[in-house]
């Protein structure tokens, strides 16, 4: 098991696990999973899938019966990355780990940063792999999505007012303590929104985040999950939140004017 340095002490608070949910994904997961493996040493693996039609889950059972350092938890049905990712969260808990990563199964996130994200906690309760700061790359990917991507970034950043420059990314490493403090069973953001969802949370409840330079690349095989749906979420969600944030501030404003007359 990889172990990632406490903040507070300087000691080891625990094994780490990266999550990997899968939807369709059978031909990408072994390549994905032997990278991971080999990037981390002794790190394990949950693959959570959402009962791809594809044989993913089996392809992933398979893996699993033969290397005690992947588990599989299997869901009754596609339900969103977001729910995926509380479904893992919840496991490692339950299972004694103490350091969670999000990483994809398409081969976007390269598995040889793994041991950066996780070395960032030692100072950080969040590490996000990070295209948009200096040393961060972005590959093959079409200008339309590109432009997407830092238009939500700049919008969200915006109306939030977070410092965070790559704020919708999925490769990310939490520390399970941490996480606790996000009060995740109010979570509701089903696509990629939950990243920001809890990137705003984290930076609410004044947790330290650090980003990390990453090159992120084009998936292998396969279809993106990406479409309509999950993009009015997250526009829909980054207004609502923006909304309530600016106007949470306008009342402490003039609510401590009217105090100091």
């Amino acid at each position: 098991m990889t172990t990632t340095p406490d903040p507070a002490t300087g000691t080891e608070p625990g094994p780490a696990i990266v999550a990997i949910p899968t939807y369709n994904e059978r031909d990408n997961l072994e390549t994905t999973i032997e990278a991971a493996l080999t990037a981390t040493g002794k790190a394990d693996l949950l693959i959570v899938d959402d009962n791809s039609p594809d044989g993913t889950g089996e392809i992933a059972d398979r893996i699993a019966a033969a290397d005690d350092r992947v588990h599989v938890l299997h869901r009754p049905g596609k339900r969103g990355l977001g729910a995926a990712y509380l479904a893992a969260f919840d496991w490692a808990g339950e299972h004694g780990y103490r350091a969670v990563v999000e990483m994809d199964a398409d081969g976007s996130h390269d598995p040889a940063d793994l041991p950066r994200l996780l070395a960032a906690l030692a100072d950080a309760d969040l590490a996000i792999g990070s295209r948009y700061i200096p040393g961060g790359r972005v590959r093959n990917w079409p200008f339309h999505r590109l432009a997407l991507s830092r238009g939500a970034g700049i919008y969200t950043r915006l109306m939030l007012g977070l410092d965070v420059r790559d704020v919708t990314a999925g490769y990310r490493a939490y520390r399970l303590d941490s996480l606790h403090k996000l009060q995740l069973d109010t979570v509701t953001s089903v696509g990629y929104c939950f990243q920001i969802d809890l990137t705003w949370r984290a930076a609410r409840s004044g947790l330290e985040i650090r980003e990390i330079p990453i090159t992120f690349t084009e998936r292998r095989a396969g279809a993106s999950k990406m479409n309509r749906a999950i993009t009015v979420e997250a526009l829909r969600n980054v207004t609502k939140w923006g909304l309530a944030h600016r106007a949470r501030r306008l009342r402490h404003r003039f609510g401590r004017g009217r105090m100091e007359r």
